[in-house]
């Protein structure tokens, strides 16, 4: 196993890897084609090198496969028998109009995950008829119970995270984490306070999409011929088009030879730039297959240096 400086999850005392795993690939039929791009027995695969490799933080949330995501790791985590920690998240749907429900769907993600506690349960997203004070308060009660470690949000700008962390404050709780899109290619938490603000109220920032679901592994670059054409629904996403992957070749020129130079992929040194970043920070890459796992596990244990890292962030797109 690779030994890895561990972060605090926020003020709460939970400690994990400077890298997590995103399992929203789990199960999920429609947008990453679980059975036919993936199997049962590609997850179990990947799932035995995340924990051989030191990463056993995961991240799932009740909508991910219609909740196939939380059983499928629920049952890996049983089959496997280490310890983990966990988190998941609470759809704030239109349907759901009472803050009140998310005690019902946290009873439903803990039948699912077959556990009696949850270590980090989050709002999905900020966008909901219900009242954030209301949804804290909640939450609050919610860790009272016993059912939930440490709680957190998703999505959530800096005036809502500051809200929402004022808010559970009054219930003496702190606030663990904001999950926020941020990579190499995304940085907008850079930009928009979020980052700073967590670093200001000691809260996580999870950083999901850290490799731009395969962009920034640097196979769809131009001109490569070694794997498949894009296919599936990330074909329709603007990013993905030729025109502007061309436009990132300056960034994937950059971080080539670096990558290189420590014997390692494009990949792997996106996500070390973001470790890099701010202790603070905490990427949650997917891992669908053993392969994708053990890429992974590649981003830590080493660290760019000063000069590579400013390198890059100066050739990366705003």
């Amino acid at each position: 196993m690779i030994q890895l400086d561990q972060r605090q999850l926020g003020a709460t005392g939970i400690v994990v890897p400077p890298l997590g795993v995103g399992v929203w690939s789990w199960g999920d039929k429609g947008f990453w084609g679980y059975g036919s791009t993936h199997t049962r027995d590609d997850i179990t695969q990947a799932y035995k090198a995340c924990l051989d490799a030191g990463l056993n933080f995961f991240d799932t949330a009740e909508i991910y496969g219609g909740g196939a995501s939380e059983r499928i790791l629920g049952e890996c985590v049983r089959e496997d028998g280490r310890s983990v920690i966990i988190a998941s998240k609470f759809a704030p749907l239109p349907t759901r109009l009472s803050a009140k429900t998310l005690l019902d769907a946290l009873d439903a993600s803990l039948e699912r995950l077959g556990m009696a506690t949850i270590d980090l349960y989050q709002i999905h997203w900020p966008y909901t008829f219900l009242n954030t004070n209301a949804l804290m308060d909640v939450l609050a009660q919610a860790v009272r119970s016993g059912k939930v470690r440490a709680v957190g949000v998703s999505n959530y700008s800096a005036a809502r995270m500051r809200q929402a962390h004022a808010r559970l404050a009054r219930h003496h709780i702190p606030l663990a984490s904001n999950q926020v899109h941020y990579s190499l290619l995304y940085r907008k938490p850079e930009q928009n306070g979020v980052l700073d603000a967590c670093r200001e109220l000691n809260v996580t920032l999870i950083a999901y999409s850290p490799l731009e679901q395969g962009l920034l592994t640097g196979k769809y670059r131009p001109g490569n011929t070694r794997v498949a054409p894009v296919v599936g629904p990330r074909r329709f996403i603007p990013a993905f088009r030729s025109a502007n992957r061309r436009k990132r070749e300056p960034l994937f020129q950059v971080m080539a030879p670096i990558a290189e130079a420590h014997d390692k992929t494009i990949g792997q040194v996106a996500l070390n730039w973001l470790i890099s970043k701010d202790p603070c920070i905490v990427p949650i890459p997917g891992a669908k297959n053993l392969r994708q796992a053990q890429e992974n596990a590649g981003a830590i244990g080493w660290r760019l240096t000063d000069e590579e890292f400013n390198k890059i962030s100066k050739a990366a797109v705003l």
